[in-house]
């Protein structure tokens, strides 16, 4: 004999299951409550056992989920099944998440609901086909998500890599004599303070404006301070 708890606040609907309970020779009933304080009361009384607990979320001192966390804490031998109106995905997915092994949305609820936690004790998972949907769409949004996360990843590393890229773009001493231009030293002082020759200064620049794509000293510095080669001013 499984012992039934009922928490639902609808007197009809908290008679309508306690009815289909009694007529079950496999089930007898604990108590039918309509608030989360007596469920407590009923949970914690160690006289009573109770090895299903059938809830709706919606009570008029709390919430169903809190029923659910309380019972699996002091009785945990207990199997929550969660039938409500709340059909959406993040209250299915909390009832779970606290502990329910069923839900079973009110609209499509079996008119035979000793039936339902027969099966459940024998270890199903029953769930309405409504709530069956709306937790695979948010399970395949949640799994969606964390595919995207490593293409992000994957985005910021290849711009990182361009960033690294950029900032290897130059030789040394292309940089040197870039940094030299900028701040207005000629041809001829660049090669003295170098110790190069003039024509060395001047390869190294037609190399700068390859590699930069520009076509004067005034762009070459431009760019190569938007790329962060020079230092700003």
């Amino acid at each position: 004999m499984w012992r039934v708890l009922i928490v639902e606040d609808d007197a009809p609907m908290r008679d309508f299951f306690a009815a289909s309970v009694l007529r079950s020779d496999q089930l007898t009933l604990v108590a039918s409550v309509g608030t989360v304080a007596e469920a407590r009361v009923w949970l914690d009384d160690p006289v009573q056992g109770v090895d299903v607990l059938l809830t709706d979320l919606g009570l008029p001192d709390g919430s169903g989920l809190d029923v659910i966390r309380h019972a699996r804490l002091c009785r945990p031998e207990c199997e929550p099944l969660v039938i409500s109106m709340f059909g959406d995905e993040d209250n299915v997915l909390a009832s779970i998440e606290a502990g329910a092994l069923g839900y079973i949305h009110k609209d499509a609820a079996p008119a035979d609901i000793a039936q339902t936690i027969l099966e459940m004790k024998a270890g199903a998972s029953p769930i309405s086909p409504m709530i069956a949907r709306r937790v695979l769409f948010k399970y395949r949004a949640l799994q969606s998500s964390q595919l995207q996360a490593p293409s992000s990843q994957a985005e910021t590393a290849i711009k990182n890599r361009a960033t690294l890229d950029e900032k290897n773009l130059l030789s040394g001493r292309e940089k040197e004599v870039l940094e030299l231009i900028s701040r207005g030293f000629s041809y001829a002082e660049i090669a003295a303070l170098k110790a190069i020759t003039v024509h060395t200064v001047q390869t190294h620049i037609k190399n700068l404006y390859s590699k930069l794509a520009v076509h004067s000293k005034s762009e070459a510095v431009f760019e190569a301070t938007r790329m962060g080669l020079l230092p700003p001013g």
